[in-house]
């Protein structure tokens, strides 16, 4: 376990980037999220490892990165905030492939967090989608149920408002306060 790596994970849509992006105006160092700058790399090389083509691929491509990002925060100071973590893939297969194989939960198990996951729950209001996001609103529930159940067996603590950002940034800068 790590106590200062801190990850905020939850569906497509739910805010966690706006709220990574507010958290880093505050200072703290952030790492971004792995699925959208893949399905963005993949698109540009006409390549098959996203969400819409093969999920397998997609899958050992967010792993990777999540591990390099893991592996990236420990040559800094203080806390460092995720955009998703290694146990956001279990979920991820989990949902889509039904389940992740064995080498996936070793990572989680290696490569770990503060116990408290920021989980972002789904949120209507400012739901939507782009180019890398192509779920609708139902899929971003769904995805979010994934995650709470993966960080659950992974030994984490799920928490998060469902609130403002600005609420959202007070209420983690909270938990950081208490913890680091």
């Amino acid at each position: 376990m790590n106590d200062r790596l801190f990850i905020i994970t939850g569906g497509p849509g739910s805010g966690k980037t706006t709220l990574l992006s507010a958290l880093a105006r505050h200072g703290l160092t952030t790492m971004p999220e792995a699925g959208r700058a893949i399905i963005q790399d993949q698109t540009r090389i006409g390549g098959t490892g996203w969400h819409g083509q093969d999920r397998q691929l997609f899958a050992e491509l967010m792993l990777g990165w999540e591990m390099r990002s893991w592996h990236e925060a420990q040559g800094t100071d203080g806390p460092v905030v995720f955009d998703r973590g290694i146990p956001d893939v279990i979920g991820y297969l989990q949902l889509y492939e039904g389940e992740a194989p064995a080498h996936v939960h070793a990572a989680a198990e290696l490569y770990r967090y503060r116990p408290t996951v920021f989980l972002a729950p789904p949120w209507p209001e400012i739901f939507g989608q782009d180019a890398q996001r192509g779920q609708d609103f139902d899929e971003a529930v769904a995805t979010a149920e994934a995650m709470e159940q993966a960080y659950a067996m992974a030994g984490y603590d799920l928490l998060l408002p469902l609130a403002t950002v600005e609420a959202r940034v007070d209420f983690v800068l909270g938990v950081l306060d208490q913890s680091v």
